[in-house]
């Protein structure tokens, strides 16, 4: 892989980023010649979920967005660039200030960072977590692999299964299974700036 300089994109309105990304992942199902129901029995996600997510009426969360990845065997950063190269030994990629690929869900808005590259050891994404709105998941968040959060700016409350809630201040930071079903959710009435890498397991 030859090194690579990530320019400076805008990052586009959240209907349109649903759309683009519903859009892809149509795309991808129907080049294996699946239906709705074959990609839900492969990944373990609802048909009424995928349905909705090509549609781009709703933006799915990272534990759904692996799930899909997996069921169709591609990079989850699949969903965000059409076209990418696998990192390789000896990569070296930089991503310019505003590089990214936006997935907006109710609470959380994800900037998923280096969607250009391939078989990333890691998932890094910047993210804001909305003080105006009340968690809005009907179950925690899980997924294979480990997980490592750094709060930016504001307060977070970390929400993890069996364990009490933790609040970490801006500069602080969390290591843990993301297996452990888990949540963030601004603590105060500002919002949170975060960094989160994930590892796929």
């Amino acid at each position: 892989m030859q090194d690579v300089v990530t320019e400076p994109a805008s990052a586009g309105c959240p209907d349109h980023d649903r759309a683009e990304f519903g859009r892809r992942l149509r795309e991808l199902r129907r080049a294996r010649g699946w239906t709705l129901a074959q990609l839900a029995e492969r990944s373990g996600v609802a048909i009424s979920t995928i349905s909705k997510a090509e549609r781009g009426v709703m933006a799915l969360t990272y534990d759904r967005m692996l799930q899909l990845a997996r069921g169709i065997g591609v990079d989850m950063a699949e969903f965000f660039a059409s076209e990418g190269e696998a990192f390789a030994p000896g990569g070296f990629a930089v991503a310019r200030r505003g590089m990214f690929r936006r997935q907006e869900t109710g609470n959380y808005v994800y900037e998923m960072l280096f969607s250009e590259i391939r078989n990333k050891a890691m998932t890094p994404m910047l993210g804001t977590l909305r003080a105006d709105q009340p968690l809005a998941f009907e179950d925690f968040v899980r997924h294979p692999g480990q997980e490592f959060l750094f709060v930016i700016s504001g307060r977070v409350t970390v929400h993890a299964e069996g364990h009490a809630p933790v609040t970490l201040e801006a500069g602080e930071s969390l290591y843990f299974d993301s297996a452990r079903g888990h949540l963030y959710a601004a603590a105060d009435s500002e919002d949170a700036r975060i960094l989160v890498v994930c590892t796929e397991g």
